[in-house]
């Protein structure tokens, strides 16, 4: 196991303990889809403080974990995360920005990706999520991203277009493994998919998987780096030549 993982995993132990031995609510900072990871394989001996895992709207991939049980200690305590909108400062002169631009913007700021979530885009207008910490950074720092001046507000609870939008689709596949689901969703041959697996650029309900057999199951949100997000959303009918018609919904 790498260095950096060894030292997360003392971090997590650490954040249990203190949550259960003082009786306080700790947090992590934003985790990547590996990081998740990470916490699940570790998860059963960091239970007993108790965890909830958060990104601050649905559809999220890039989380942060509370480590305390509400019920223990009698009172709740919300995720330290911010959703800023951020808008061209006028419209009509707004570029079509993208993830990167977004992102490039605030690490130019100085800003360590830890504290940045997911980033959702809706037309011209893009919606961070960062710790509370750095919010207010932000608001006095980011004035422009690429060659887009733009204005920012803090938004005051989850709104609906800052959630990522799905979009259902249908595909044939011969059976429900998971590799032969993903090349029909994102058009690539059975070959290129299974590569992904062993690229461990895989990932169901944040945890990594490596075995390209896996059977699909109501529910599952499957992220393929570099690709997407899909949920799985079942078996719809067997056609007369025995292929599955199954429904998934693509995250935008």
């Amino acid at each position: 196991m790498e260095k950096e993982d060894l030292l997360l995993q003392k971090r997590f132990a650490e954040l249990a303990k203190r949550s259960y031995t003082q009786s306080m609510f700790t947090f992590t900072d934003f985790l990547s889809l590996p990081e998740l990871d990470l916490f699940y394989q570790n998860e059963p001996q960091l239970k007993f403080a108790g965890v909830t895992v958060f990104g601050g709207a649905e559809g999220c991939d890039r989380k942060v974990i509370r480590f305390g049980n509400p019920e223990e200690l009698g009172y709740e305590e919300p995720f330290p995360i911010v959703c800023i909108g951020i808008e061209p400062l006028i419209e009509k002169f707004g570029e079509n920005l993208n993830h990167r631009d977004y992102l490039g913007a605030l690490m130019n700021l100085g800003i360590e990706r830890e504290n940045l979530g997911d980033i959702f885009i809706k037309g011209k207008n893009g919606y961070v999520f960062c710790l509370e910490r750095i919010a207010e950074f932000i608001m006095e720092n980011l004035s422009q991203v690429r060659h887009t001046h733009v204005k920012l507000r803090i938004l005051e609870k989850e709104e609906e277009y800052v959630k990522k939008e799905i979009e259902e689709m249908v595909v044939l596949s011969a059976s429900e493994r998971i590799d032969g689901i993903i090349a029909k969703v994102y058009n690539l041959s059975r070959s290129q998919s299974i590569e992904h697996f062993r690229a461990k650029k895989i990932y169901i309900n944040s945890r990594l998987c490596e075995n390209n057999s896996y059977q699909l199951k109501m529910g599952d949100v499957v992220s393929v780096r570099g690709y997407g997000k899909f949920v799985y959303n079942g078996v719809e009918y067997q056609t007369k030549k025995g292929k599955l018609s199954v429904k998934v919904g693509i995250y935008r």
